[in-house]
């Protein structure tokens, strides 16, 4: 830009030099460690993991395929079961021993994750004898794994040691690689009471039929991870860090109570041996409907919780590829199922729920699951399964391959608040999105539970915004999260935590909402949806059904989008700093035109202004008359003279500094424009980019985006400049709420008046119970012979 001199300070009362778009000096800032590449905090690549993020020519990856047998004694909540694991070692080092997970020991008397909860006493509100029974143990049963057997493929004992929730297992020769290991482990446990336990796995019964609900996983002796990365992935199960497994082929056959459903992770193979010549009609037909079939209808699961087992059936599940196996089985199960296209291959949505679920499970479970595969292997990769569950039961969301466990359930006369339901669709599509992360793309979630939690929380809050344009999602909006970025840092964690060391009360917003959010931030504000997306399903293709890391994620997006976000991932991610950006003020700056006309009219409307003083308004009421009003002689040249008038000479000079000017610059200044210098704050510390709303005198308003790279030389103080045709009435920071700004006070110049602390104003005050819900209500004052939703059939 040109001629800069000729700009004249209109507001402030000062004369300075504009230069737009100069970064504000300052000593005190740390800009280019934020800026400069993230380094040493991401591993060295090598050949099995590339700095582009993918993985390199040496990848490998460890393989278990499970044959189990088991049986479920419904009488005494047990298992017990025998499996044989054939473990492959592709690593390019011998394995002279391995490891495998016994995650039911977290439950033993005395077990680590027991022993390390912390727990008081206040005497002034006493305690429970529940809550004092497990401090003494007097509540505690016999839980965890009783292994009698672990054998070779010849029968032989294996010498092996239980570290409590890790088993390892001295192999009798080198385990070199190529080669396979076959070893057989027989065990059994007590399956755990859900109730008031918070276990991910367990039993739930219904006292008013005395049946029991099972939801069964982390059942059986599990192979540990071995990778490039970490070796062996052998940390504790402590309960909050959840679990790490290798893909796998499974074959599986669960013998329970003949009146007993099954649903299991993969195919059922014996369907006519498990299912009536009806059931089977009505799976055919679901294979061909937009709505779900039930193939189990409630009228036949009601009937079987009256009756009672006249022997067992053992269904028989196989799964291919899958790095885990639950299952759930129940006689109180009802069982609709639908067929939904994937990208071009049919696959089941199904669910399994007992009559206390219905009606809301029946109208929206299955068809929740099927919008969820769709939704999902849109933006990662197309689901590669046959089948997705959907189960209902007291844990109240956990997830495995083909099976999710998902609460949710209405009151005891059928009705639901909306809460209720809005919870059932959230968390089915949460637990079933898990199938992608961590279940294909497979992290470890013993230490990085942000990896599938926070990826997955993202696409939940998509995919719920397509079920229902209304739907109300909070956790990828940044204003959700500022509650969280306010708290003291010193009881934050950064994303980058382990699994088990978040502190307490955090881990929600820790490993789901900031990662999610962050993720949406970049979306939205930083990298744009196309190039968001690209780069996440790349993520997403680059790592089915391998293992990958942080760096694997960081890389990928930077790679596939090519932007740079170091920076990001630095402030996100690796630090607690919360993000809080500020309008210090903002100068107005127009050119001085040095037309006379326009110089003299400003400065006569200028000098009228400054004397509309209250002195003189009085004045020309209270002085009657002046003496030279008087006396007309006291009048001289200057009584008459006009100082806002343009001579002669005033033309002829701003004639000769036209004929200075090139075409350019005097259109720059016929085009009137202002130029307005905003000073910025960054007071949080946390980069993000700008974005400013000029909201125009004449009421419209135009937004301007700035990069995050703006404060890459001063992390601190930035100033920018905007130049405008229309006069801006007011500036406005992040006007659409793309960044959790944890105090918008300071946001708008001129500031904007703070909103009035409201109260209430009453007579009297009254206390009275929740009350019902609007189901409930509409229940009670509909016509007779009407019906609504909530009503049972």
């Amino acid at each position: 830009m040109k001629k800069l001199s000729i700009f004249t300070l209109l507001i402030l009362s000062c004369s300075l030099v504009v230069q737009a778009q100069r970064p504000a000096t300052t000593t005190e800032y740390n800009a280019n460690t934020r800026f400069e590449q993230i380094g040493a905090a991401l591993p060295t690549p090598n050949t099995f993991r590339t700095a582009a993020g993918s993985p390199g020519r040496d990848y490998w990856q460890q393989k278990a395929d499970y044959d189990i047998k088991a049986e479920l004694d419904d009488s005494k909540q047990s298992i017990t079961a025998t499996e044989k694991i054939t473990y492959t070692n592709n690593a390019p080092e011998e394995l002279r021993y391995l490891w495998l997970q016994l995650d039911q020991n977290l439950f033993a008397k005395g077990s680590m994750g027991s022993s390390i909860g912390q727990s008081a006493i206040n005497p002034a509100n006493g305690a429970s004898f529940n809550t004092l029974g497990n401090m003494t143990g007097a509540n505690a049963k016999d839980y965890g794994y009783k292994i009698s057997a672990v054998k070779d493929a010849l029968g032989k004992d294996l010498k092996y040691t239980i570290n409590e929730t890790m088993m390892r297992i001295d192999l009798p020769t080198p385990l070199t690689k190529g080669m396979a290991f076959t070893l057989q482990v027989d065990w059994k446990f007590n399956i755990v009471d859900l109730k008031g336990s918070g276990a991910r796995s367990g039993y739930e019964l219904f006292p008013k039929d005395g049946n029991v609900l099972y939801e069964i996983a982390q059942w059986f002796p599990r192979m540990a991870v071995y990778d490039d990365v970490n070796g062996w992935q052998h940390k504790q199960f402590l309960g909050q860090g959840e679990f790490t497994l290798p893909f796998g082929d499974y074959k599986v056959a669960l013998t329970v109570p003949n009146d007993m459903v099954v649903g299991a992770t993969g195919e059922l193979q014996n369907a006519k041996d498990v299912l009536t010549t009806t059931q089977i009609k009505r799976w055919e037909q679901a294979k061909n409907t937009k709505s779900p079939i039930a193939i189990v209808t409630q009228e036949e699961a009601e009937a079987a919780e009256k009756g009672k087992p006249t022997g067992k059936k053992t269904w028989v599940y196989a799964a291919k590829n899958v790095r885990d196996f639950a299952f759930a089985a129940s006689r109180k199960f009802i069982w609709d199922a639908m067929q939904v296209d994937v990208e071009g291959k049919k696959v089941w949505a199904m669910s399994l729920y007992p009559k206390e679920a219905n009606p809301l499970w029946g109208q929206y479970s299955t068809r929740v699951v099927a919008h969820t595969l769709t939704s999902y292997s849109k933006r990662s990769v197309a689901y590669p399964y046959p089948v997705a569950y959907s189960v209902h039961g007291s844990v109240g969301g956990m997830e495995y391959p083909m099976m999710s466990f998902n609460g949710a359930r209405p009151e005891a006369d059928g009705t639901y608040s909306e809460g209720t339901k809005n919870f059932l669709i959230s968390v089915v599509i949460h637990e079933v999105g898990h199938n992608f992360f961590p279940m294909i793309v497979n992290s470890d979630e013993r230490q990085w539970s942000w990896m599938d939690e926070g990826l997955n929380t993202f696409l939940e809050c998509l995919a719920s915004q397509e079920w229902d344009r209304n739907f109300p999602v909070g956790g990828i909006e940044p204003q959700a999260i500022t509650g969280y970025m306010k708290i003291d840092a010193a009881k934050q964690n950064p994303i980058m935590s382990s699994s088990d060391n978040i502190l307490p009360g955090t881990f929600g917003p820790n490993a789901y909402s900031k990662p999610a959010t962050g993720l949406n931030i970049l979306r939205e504000s930083v990298m744009g949806r196309e190039l968001f997306d690209y780069a996440f399903k790349e993520y997403s293709r680059r790592w089915a059904f391998k293992h990958p890391t942080p760096a694997d994620f960081f890389r990928t997006m930077e790679d596939a989008s090519g932007v740079d976000l170091d920076w990001f991932w630095k402030g996100w991610f690796y630090s607690v700093e919360p993000a809080d950006q500020a309008i210090a003020n903002v100068e107005w700056y127009s050119i001085d035109s040095q037309d006379p006309s326009k110089l003299k009219a400003a400065a006569k409307a200028d000098a009228d202004a400054k004397a509309q003083t209250l002195s003189n308004i009085r004045n020309k009421t209270d002085i009657k008359e002046t003496v030279v009003e008087a006396d007309p002689t006291m009048k001289d040249f200057y009584n008459t003279y006009d100082r806002y008038a343009v001579t002669d000479a005033d033309k002829k000079k701003y004639e000769q500094y036209l004929s200075t000017l090139s075409e350019d610059d005097k259109k720059l200044i016929e085009e009137g424009k202002n130029f307005y210098v905003v000073n910025l704050k960054n007071k949080g510390g946390l980069i993000m980019p700008i974005i400013i709303q000029m909201q125009f005198e004449d009421g419209t308003k135009e937004d301007v985006r700035i990069p995050a790279e703006i404060w890459r030389l001063n992390d601190k103080e930035v100033k920018k400049t905007l130049v405008t045709t229309k006069k801006v009435a007011k500036f406005k920071l992040d006007p659409y709420h793309e960044i959790p700004d944890i105090d918008t006070s300071d946001n708008a110049f001129p500031k904007e008046p703070e909103q009035p602390t409201k109260f209430q104003a009453f007579k009297q005050r009254s206390f009275g119970s929740g009350g019902s819900n609007p189901m409930q209500e509409a229940l009670k004052n509909k016509p007779a012979g009407t019906q609504t939703s909530g009503d049972k059939k």
